[in-house]
């Protein structure tokens, strides 16, 4: 038996005066998606902007449904509208924020499983990293270079091919 382990390599930005342009216009554009979310229940409105290699951004918000888990997040919102806008094109970067009226969300947000799964799979499908910014309502900013940092071990059925 052999132990291993990880090294996951990510920058963290204090604010958006740090990053790029237009790592920060996707950001805000993320920020404006959120306001558009509809969350009555989780109170807990994310936005997310996908910036395409076109240089077509796309955004989307998360939409929540009585009959839970039928509502969706606002990463995949933006990735599949994006995928549907474009198709054949590569996502370069993702943002995602959220805000609530319930708590303060001034650390950054990360996507859930299912989003991880879904952007490693764009991922591979382009063969291309996708570039993910995750902050709260306020405060710092984390990047990761690749969805493979965040998901190490996705389910790909695309490598198999």
């Amino acid at each position: 038996m052999k132990k291993e382990q990880f090294v996951l390599p990510y920058f963290v930005y204090d604010n958006e005066d740090e990053l790029k342009d237009q790592d920060a216009a996707l950001l805000h554009l993320a920020h404006d998606a959120a306001q558009s979310a509809y969350a009555p229940y989780s109170r807990f409105k994310v936005g997310a902007a996908v910036r395409m290699a076109n240089g077509e951004t796309v955004t989307g918000c998360n939409i929540e449904n009585a009959a839970y888990p039928s509502g969706l997040c606002a990463e995949r919102v933006a990735l599949f509208r994006a995928q549907a806008q474009f198709p054949g094109i590569a996502v370069e970067s993702l943002a995602i924020t959220a805000t609530s009226t319930e708590i303060d969300i001034s650390s950054p947000v990360a996507p859930c499983g299912a989003c991880r799964q879904v952007m490693a799979e764009v991922e591979s499908r382009y063969k291309q990293p996708i570039r993910i910014l995750c902050q709260g309502a306020k405060g710092p900013i984390v990047a990761f270079d690749s969805v493979e940092i965040l998901m190490p071990f996705t389910f790909d059925t695309l490598a198999r091919e």
